[in-house]
């Protein structure tokens, strides 16, 4: 009997991860990945233990849904269908929907904020086309958009009536965690993928419109930080460096044949930039030579800021703008605004060292009540069970935000974090995450960035 069940858990076990797999490489080549990189990238990811974590928890379920079943059906061959259905409602279902009324309680409770908020269509672009105050005062008016599908023509129409000017359009290259010597990289630099090619035609349908697009690629790792990459020695920092340069020339490539506005060279990539000064010049200059736009760099909210020549070579000094404003849950605005005066002191003083204007490559807000304390942290599988929403906080949050910089002439704009273009009505309002769509947040950046700042 043992030996059949430990047969049993091995074969649902070889199923889960059978299923697991075959569901990744099929929406990796749906997204336009090739089967090379598919393969190399859930080679990394088969060593994450967030990613072994999840898999096995997979497998878990499926194993518990198997015994539930096996249970039902030999008592229905040993008692028959009745004494079967009884069992399984007593023992299995009941149980089943009491924890689940216990988990809808809760989730209902903290969900329901109760913010009643006046939306203001009379702020809405209703032209079917971008305005163009950027060309008056300079600002980008930028939202960091996912989401996108072959025809995005009702996602621009909703980013234009919210009076957006520019998207933040985000590739993403991989590797595992911040030891990992070489990140993936084209499998050819200059030759577009399928998934290239639907950034160049989102893009494409962005300027049709009187769109600007920021192009953003970004280092994505499945453990750690990207700021915190760290190698023991030169020849494996150069080594990761040359990687990271293969991935930008393919951009920046990109970035010329589209034409778009303005390229960020890099992320959050604070040991690389200390370790590696003279490596990013000589990238710089190189990118220079392929794309004649605008260049920024996106440095996180925390970071030093050093190295002159390096910022001399950019055209804005782009940061992370997660800053803490406040120390309390729910504050009213004057808190936040009160939050801002430190971090406008030390912004000031860093547009003045460089002589550069300061772009917010980055500024978001969850739609809950911590928003404000800790504003880069992300919401988990269980922050519905553990967090209040507050649609209120995320909207005073913005126009905190915009009350304390917009009128400053050394701020040049902000690319919200993010404009999900999956978000419906219905979700909206259970979730918190940072998309500010159907929630206030979204009437109130349509207003500020339908304002000129002359």
């Amino acid at each position: 009997m043992r030996k059949k069940e430990i047969l049993a858990l091995l074969k649902i076990y070889g199923f889960t991860w059978v299923l697991i797999i075959v569901i990744f490489l099929v929406l990796s080549l749906n997204n336009g990945t090739s089967i090379t990189n598919a393969l190399v990238f859930l080679h990394e990811l088969l060593a994450s233990t967030t990613f072994q974590l999840i898999a096995h928890g997979i497998f878990l379920l499926c194993y518990l849904l198997f015994l539930i079943f096996r249970y039902t059906h030999r008592t229905y061959q040993e008692k028959g269908l009745k004494t079967a259905l009884r069992y399984a409602s007593f023992r299995i279902i009941l149980p089943v929907l009491f924890l689940f009324s216990i988990y809808a309680f809760v989730i209902n409770t903290n969900m329901n904020e109760g913010y009643a908020y006046t939306w203001n269509i009379e702020v809405e672009n209703k032209t079917g086309h971008a305005t163009n105050l950027y060309s008056i005062d300079g600002k980008h008016r930028g939202m960091s958009v996912f989401g996108w599908k072959k025809d995005n023509q009702t996602v621009i129409a909703d980013l234009i009536r919210n009076n957006v000017e520019w998207v933040a359009v985000t590739p993403f290259f991989y590797q595992k965690s911040e030891q990992t010597k070489v990140m993936t990289t084209p499998e050819e630099v200059g030759k577009w993928s399928r998934r290239d090619s639907s950034f160049i035609n989102s893009i494409k349908q962005l300027h049709d419109k009187g769109i600007r697009v920021n192009l953003k690629p970004h280092l994505w790792m499945s453990e750690g930080w990207r700021s915190n990459v760290n190698f023991k020695t030169d020849a494996e920092w150069a080594n990761w460096f040359e990687s990271y340069r293969k991935n930008m020339i393919h951009y920046a490539k990109i970035a010329a044949l589209t034409k778009v506005e303005l390229l960020c060279v890099g992320t959050e990539l604070k040991t690389s930039l200390k370790q590696q000064p003279y490596a990013w010049l000589s990238l710089i200059k190189e990118i220079k030579t392929i794309y004649k736009g605008k260049l920024t760099y996106a440095a996180n909210w925390d970071d030093v800021f050093e190295q002159t020549e390096f910022w001399a070579s950019m055209d804005y000094i782009g940061i992370q703008a997660y800053f803490p404003l406040t120390e309390e849950k729910n504050p009213e605005l004057s808190t936040i605004k009160k939050g801002w005066e430190r971090h406008i002191i030390e912004l000031e003083k860093l547009s003045k060292k460089f002589n550069k204007p300061i772009l917010f490559t980055e500024v978001g807000y969850r739609s809950d009540e911590s928003a404000t304390i800790k504003p880069w942290e992300w919401d988990s599988s269980f922050s519905r069970l553990t967090n209040k929403k507050s649609d209120k906080t995320q909207q005073m949050a913005y126009e905190a935000l915009f009350q304390s910089l917009w009128h400053k002439d050394w701020f040049k704009g902000t690319y919200i974090w993010q404009w999900d273009t999956r978000s419906t009505k219905e979700n909206a309002l259970k979730n918190l995450d940072f998309s500010p769509r159907y929630k206030p947040a979204e009437n109130t950046i349509a207003k500020w960035y339908g304002s000129k700042n002359q």
